[in-house]
């Protein structure tokens, strides 16, 4: 008999009463691990009544815990497969209220809390509850997992496992050093960006995109075939606008495997190096991008780098580094192999590539094919993210004004442009003075 045979199924909006005690009087208050038991016992009580068996406790002892990732979407979504069984305390919050969707367009809408209640999987005999921790400085939780028995369990931890990677295969896991700790929260790919997408030079182009797709294969038989350690790093560096993050956007949404973003903020320490890798090293073999690495704290420098020395803490894990500042990265990044192998210089587009990013825009909607070429050899010196702005403002010129001055355009840009380069964005090019009358 499975456990979809032998644990009975209850109605979703079925709300059985809370576990919570009778009220005592002071002096009858059980102690901690009076407290503690009574919950447990209390819980195993009301799914045994619901299910029709009885669940016992595991404690989870290796940190992968993806399953709750798992069941904050399953509730929020309000899938079929999870089941709400009990609120554990009575008069404390048990639901929440967030945004449906993305900026002005979702919607408020509101769903159980994972803390303070009880939720099941019967069809796979797992109930899972985060137990809130009453103490001196505030109210902590403590995280349950019961199963009908051991079978029960490995079965739902590997398809957990497996669920989560499918899953990172179409989200991006963000990693933010936070001032509390560690931030993680899972991102859609809101927009897959094709390879063709990505300009570039030929060779550098082909020289990633070989290395990337040799990492992924299947049966890894090039790192076999050669006696290499399955592992991988390189730094992306360059002005920012050139296109690093569409390349790194690319790798992430072509490669069938987890991606990683972790973002190194003035908090990050060795404590959170530590836990970005563990984290990384459970969804091997995987991407973590590491954005604007010279933005890592001094105080944390050596640490860092002897993670990378590491021989384990990199094990299928690919390793993308990005910065728009290499002058600032310590030299020691980027001129010893098995920190970062290669270093690629993303540099700024030369003719070729100014058009033909300009023609992948769309800009022939807007002129002609020698007016192109003209812009393209104007535009020296352009990031691709100024030539697309270039392209929007002669897209807003021509809806407007039904003609687009693309030459007028480029040299309004240049000027902006020089400003910034010189500082001098305040400076007057008439005798006008500003300031106040003095008698």
């Amino acid at each position: 008999m499975n456990n979809e045979q032998r644990i009975k199924r209850v109605k979703v909006n079925e709300e059985p009463a809370a576990v919570t005690a009778p009220k005592r009087s002071t002096n009858d208050l059980p102690k901690a691990y009076g407290d503690y038991i009574y919950v447990l016992e209390r819980i195993q009580q009301v799914l045994k009544e619901q299910y029709g068996h009885h669940f016992e406790p595991y404690l989870s002892d290796d940190r992968k815990e993806e399953y709750w990732e798992l069941l904050e979407q399953d509730v929020k979504t309000g899938t079929s497969d999870v089941q709400f069984v009990t609120q554990i305390f009575e008069h404390m919050e048990s639901r929440a209220f967030g945004m449906d969707g993305e900026g002005d367009v979702g919607a408020y809408r509101t769903y159980p809390t994972l803390r303070n209640n009880v939720f099941a999987y019967p069809s796979w005999g797992i109930a899972l509850a985060r137990v809130p921790i009453f103490r001196m400085n505030g109210v902590g939780e403590e995280d349950f997992v019961f199963a009908v028995d051991d079978a029960s369990l490995l079965h739902f931890l590997e398809h957990a496992r497996q669920r989560r990677r499918d899953l990172d295969r179409r989200q991006v896991t963000v990693f933010t050093d936070g001032p509390h700790g560690m931030d993680k929260e899972l991102a859609p790919i809101t927009r897959m960006v094709e390879r063709s997408e990505v300009i570039m030079k030929s060779e550098v182009k082909t020289d990633i995109y070989r290395a990337i797709d040799q990492f992924f294969t299947d049966d890894r038989a090039f790192f076999k075939a050669y006696d290499l350690p399955y592992k991988r790093g390189i730094l992306l560096y360059g002005k920012p606008g050139n296109g690093k993050t569409t390349l790194v956007k690319s790798i992430a949404g072509s490669v069938k495997a987890p991606v990683a973003y972790w973002q190194i903020t003035e908090n990050t320490s060795s404590d959170s190096i530590q836990e970005a890798f563990q984290a990384a090293a459970a969804m091997a073999p995987m991407i973590l991008v590491i954005e604007d690495i010279d933005a890592m704290p001094q105080r944390a420098r050596s640490f860092f780098l002897n993670i990378l020395d590491g021989a384990t803490s990199k094990e299928g894990i690919f390793l993308i580094g990005t910065t728009n500042y290499p002058e600032q990265i310590d030299p020691a990044l980027m001129n010893r192999a098995g920190r970062f192998d290669r270093a690629y210089e993303i540099k700024l587009p030369d003719l070729e590539l100014r058009q033909t990013y300009l023609e992948q825009k769309g800009i022939g909607k807007l002129l002609g094919e020698e007016l192109i070429r003209v812009t393209a050899k104007q535009t020296e010196g352009f990031t691709f993210a100024q030539l697309n702005e270039l392209y929007v403002s002669a897209a807003l010129q021509l809806h407007y004004e039904q003609r687009v001055d693309i030459e007028k355009l480029v040299k309004s840009m240049k000027s902006e442009l020089h400003k910034g380069q010189t500082m001098s964005w305040m400076k007057e090019d008439t005798d006008v003075r500003v300031g106040f009358l003095v008698s």
